[in-house]
């Protein structure tokens, strides 16, 4: 079993499937294993990120350019003061969302989802709705394979990869998988699921990757923020009912063709945006030197 645009996965889960079944018969067929070595390694992906969104809230972790590191723990601090501004659900995913870039950027194990720079999206959304509503291990699982379906869909249609077609394939891709996710953890279908993904993936179309000093610190932290509270909403907005506008399969040749078209200078070069500010220019200097 294979399913290589969104409408032949629609198809399989119209049979019975959801979208996390299909993604594990995938797996078992086109990887040549059984189903326990597959759910094995999902687990295994799920405690390291466990501990990654985790990790942070015990201790500050410095990171290689000192860019950041703490923003995790200030976040704890201010919603345990009974101060957030958010719902516990968003207060939740964006702790976790900043964690796991400090746990990336101080050189720990992380699991790239899809990538390192974006890593800290759907761990935050997963880990906020399993603290709100208490879900068990295979919801979580379940949850982690739909994200690996979208992710793969991506991958075959576009790209996650910031040096190629900027952060909207990375941030942007993972909010998509996260968004997809979380509406099947929630009891979602599997067109539900896809719709989430492809408002998502609307919704930061054109995000540029100019990380400071070339280091995937900042924006990076701040952006992994964004696409966890982006796949949020948009997860809300397919479980009420709202639909896509444009297919998913749609958005995600649309975001390639955006992200082809985007100058070099904004696709990991650390040649534009935040990277080439003075402010972005005098970090590059400090870390690296030989600016004088």
């Amino acid at each position: 079993m294979d399913f290589i645009t969104a409408e032949d996965l629609i198809k399989l889960c119209e049979n019975g499937l959801s979208i996390a079944d299909a993604m594990r018969t995938r797996e078992i067929e086109q990887g040549e294993t059984d189903a326990v070595t597959v759910e094995e390694k999902m687990k295994k992906a799920l405690k390291i990120m466990r501990d990654s969104a985790h990790k942070p809230l015990e201790r500050v972790l410095p990171s290689t350019g000192g860019l950041i590191g703490g923003e995790a723990a200030k976040l704890n601090e201010h919603a345990m003061s009974g101060r957030s501004i958010c719902g516990t659900v968003m207060t939740k995913a964006l702790i976790y969302s900043q964690a796991v870039p400090e746990v990336n950027a101080s050189m720990g194990v992380i699991v790239a989802a899809p990538t390192a720079g974006s890593a800290g999206v759907v761990p935050a959304v997963l880990f906020a709705l399993e603290d709100e509503f208490g879900l068990d291990e295979k919801t979580l699982l379940d949850g982690l394979f739909t994200a690996g379906a979208v992710g793969y869909l991506l991958m075959k249609h576009a790209s996650v990869s910031g040096a190629q077609a900027g952060c909207q394939a990375e941030v942007g891709s993972a909010s998509a998988m996260a968004a997809a996710m979380a509406v099947a953890m929630m009891g979602g279908t599997a067109e539900q699921s896809l719709d989430a993904a492809s408002i998502a993936l609307s919704n930061l179309l054109g995000l540029v990757c100019d990380p400071i000093a070339g280091l995937v610190e900042a924006p990076c932290q701040s952006r992994n923020a964004i696409g966890a509270a982006n796949a949020i909403t948009c997860a809300e907005m397919a479980l009420s009912g709202i639909k896509a506008v444009v297919p998913f399969t749609e958005m995600m040749q649309a975001m390639y063709r955006v992200g082809c078209r985007l100058p070099s200078e904004l696709r990991e070069t650390a040649l534009g945006g935040c990277a080439t500010t003075p402010t972005g220019c005098a970090h590059n200097c400090r870390i690296f030197g030989g600016c004088e």
